[in-house]
């Protein structure tokens, strides 16, 4: 693999986190305050784990597209 392609595929998972992380917040801005509730406790959800979650989907996404390649 060329240094040419190394940085073609950082470029492409940067893109891939990124969307990912940019799919996270819309997510959270459009559900709003989210909350986990089990066995009568309650524990708060802001956006930021929510943004976290987003970008391991996105490289997710990413792996599963250098799979089918």
């Amino acid at each position: 693999m060329s240094k040419k392609d190394k940085e073609n595929d950082l470029k492409e998972v940067a893109g891939f986190t990124a969307g990912g992380a940019a799919a996270g917040a819309g997510v959270a801005a459009t559900v709003g305050g989210m909350g986990l509730a089990v066995g009568g406790t309650a524990v708060g959800i802001g956006a930021a784990p929510v943004v976290a979650a987003g970008a391991v989907v996105g490289l997710a996404a990413y792996g599963l597209k250098k799979v089918f390649d």
